[in-house]
């Protein structure tokens, strides 16, 4: 993988000004760099290089032939052998052996319909000198990041990161708007960043700048079925065709030009990749897995249970509290969003490691319960639609308690009547984030939450979505899957926690569960296949039931998560530090009285309210630091 930046101005776009916002990228590719500007003048193309594949000749900016195209990209494209023959038989001549140059002669070939073409993870730009066209695309679930934006001016910024629209002259500030709108929900808009002025390309879309006027064009979409399904497979024919497509995706990211590892858990979506890879393989694989000191945090002795099972090498990777103190910071500069936990640091200090061992490529377990509706309150949607499960509700909540206020609703909410209004019901995991919404917002300055007070966060999350052609007549749980994939997969799982923190070290991340073919076969399955009698994941139990320990076939799913703050001293006093601070009280957006009240209820309140304190502690936190990083104005 790799990092991009694109200029495209009325001005000359000056050299110097595209390596600074390269250079902000050096992270994400630290084996080379590369750069284009139109002979124009009006187009600049930068790129910083991770070398996977075609490690000898993949050198970027790539030309075609008559170099009317020159295209960057930060990319994984599966089977590109197979397309490059295809190609070359069609009489296009290749420069390089790497993976990305498909994209650049399928646009060739196909113009704005290539991406249909595409399988696997990928962010691109290409510019289009025929057309005077600047063309900007991510991939069907946003593995890769790709943000936007257009000065005054009219010039056109397009990055990896923002950090590196930033470094390229355009003013860094706060979009209280976006902000607020985490507060509420925890996450901003689908489209949004929290920088004003900096955009989400969405996945599933593209950008086209061309003669100066920028549009956005949605080329897929999650297209959940609507009910009822007319399905004459039986559930052995489903477990078959599922473990087979699922082989195939994880046998694809096994292709590369430098070692691969594996992330392991104690969960079943990260022990599946890893045994079918070790089935797949000749030699031994190797597994990371991170360790909590606090009891019930810590998946270790599963983990390497599930290691020793399949031969595996395991590393397992001590984060302490202090850890989380002394990385938090940096792991929000590299990610650019809040979190909710500290398995943020987590995340960051795992990829480190990974990094050290020598490895540039790591396949996890990310996109499973999207895929196969595999989170607590997924089985709360089954659960209110039908009463006579009603008495399993207390019974999940017990389960989940780590998970209260998070993922599971925990105290009073912010209204949601929109929603319920919108959709007939509503999804358990919005009334969860409305009531982390409920203890953020309540913590906001008079002036910022008087200016936003005209808002109804909830009507305007189901306003940004397709109710009537993606969520009518569609089961609850997949409504509630479109939803939380939308609003959070992308933005937070993918982004925040996932390539932030990746490429923070160089390390490429490989989804299999979010093959866009595997998603494509699940979305038709019955809802039996997904969630049966209440256990998650069914079909993927049955699949890889032959590799899997015991532990872990019957383990239910138990997303990760860090200990609390308030179970870490160096962590909770790290926090109350900072969010007691004049630093934190500048900031403009909570109010210092409030939240120094709040903070000393919060030490003799009960375990539960702790426990759902810890989502708003974190948010605040890393808020800060955010705009510490940045040196963001606006509050």
């Amino acid at each position: 993988m790799c990092g991009l930046i694109s200029l495209s101005s009325s001005l000359p776009v000056e050299r110097a000004r595209l390596k600074r916002a390269a250079d902000a990228l050096a992270h994400r590719g630290p084996d080379g760099e590369g750069f284009w500007i139109s002979p124009d003048g009006h187009t600049g193309l930068g790129h910083r290089r991770l070398g996977i594949i075609g490690l000898d000749d993949g050198a970027q900016p790539i030309a075609n032939e008559d170099e009317t195209l020159h295209i960057i990209v930060n990319s994984e494209f599966y089977g590109f052998e197979e397309i490059r023959e295809e190609l070359r038989g069609q009489g296009h001549r290749f420069r390089t052996a790497s993976d990305s140059e498909i994209a650049l002669h399928l646009y060739e070939q196909y113009g704005l319909a290539f991406t249909s073409r595409l399988r696997g993870e990928f962010a691109l730009v290409l510019h289009d000198a025929k057309n005077n066209r600047l063309v900007a695309a991510r991939d069907r679930f946003g593995i890769k990041p790709l943000c936007y934006a257009q000065d005054a001016a009219g010039t056109l910024y397009v990055a990896s990161e923002a950090k590196a629209i930033f470094a390229a002259g355009f003013a860094a500030a706060w979009d209280a708007d976006a902000l607020f709108h985490a507060c509420s929900v925890q996450y901003t808009p689908p489209d949004r960043t929290l920088f004003e002025g900096v955009r989400q390309l969405q996945p599933g879309h593209l950008l086209v700048f061309e003669n100066g006027h920028l549009t956005l064009q949605k080329y897929w979409d999650i297209d959940y079925p609507q009910e009822p399904l007319e399905d004459t497979r039986s559930d052995a024919d489903w477990i078959s065709l599922f473990r087979g497509e699922f082989e195939t995706a994880v046998r694809l990211r096994l292709r590369s030009d430098v070692p691969v590892c594996f992330h392991l858990s104690g969960g079943i979506d990260s022990s599946a990749i890893a045994a079918t890879a070790a089935k797949l393989s000749a030699a031994p694989v190797t597994c990371f897995t991170v360790r909590f000191a606090q009891e019930g945090y810590d998946e270790f002795p599963v983990a390497r249970e599930m290691a020793a099972r399949m031969g595996a090498e395991l590393h397992a990777v001590e984060v302490s509290a202090q850890d989380m103190v002394d990385y938090i910071p940096d792991a929000v500069y590299y990610s650019e969003g809040m979190a909710v936990n500290g398995h943020l640091a987590g995340k960051f200090l795992l990829n480190r490691a990974i990094h050290a061992a020598g490895f540039k490529v790591s396949l996890s377990g990310e996109g499973a319960d999207e895929l196969l509706a595999g989170y607590p309150h997924f089985r709360e949607d089954m659960i209110a639609l039908d009463a006579a499960q009603e008495p399993r509700r207390a019974a999940l909540y017990q389960s989940n308690s780590k998970l209260a206020g998070l993922f599971l609703a925990h105290g009073e909410t912010l209204p949601t009547q929109a929603v319920e209004e919108a959709l007939g019901y509503l999804p358990s995991f919005l009334k969860a984030k409305a009531s982390l919404g409920r203890r953020m917002t309540a913590l906001l300055a008079d002036d910022y939450a008087e200016a936003m007070r005209h808002r109804d966060v909830y009507a305007e999350v189901v306003a940004a979505f397709d109710v009537g052609g993606q969520l009518a007549a569609r089961h609850v749980v997949n409504q509630s899957s479109y939803l939380w994939t939308k609003m959070v997969l992308a933005g937070y799982i993918l982004k925040t926690l996932g390539d932030g923190c990746e490429m923070a070290h160089a390390v490429e991340g490989r989804v299999p569960f979010l093959d866009h073919r595997l998603f494509e076969l699940a979305r038709q399955m019955p809802m039996h296949l997904k969630i049966r009698d209440m256990v998650e994941k069914y079909v993927l139990r049955e699949a890889a039931r032959p590799l899997l320990t015991e532990a872990v076939y019957k383990r239910q799913k138990h997303p990760f998560i860090a200990p609390p703050v308030s179970r870490a001293p160096a962590l909770d006093a790290r926090l109350q530090d900072t969010l007691r601070s004049a630093a934190f009280a500048r900031m403009g957006f909570f109010d210092a009285k409030r939240v120094r009240d709040w903070l000393d209820a919060l030490a003799a309140a009960p375990e539960a309210e702790r426990i759902a304190a810890e989502p708003p502690l974190m948010m605040m936190l890393t808020a800060f630091f955010i705009g510490q990083k940045f040196g963001l104005q606006g509050g």
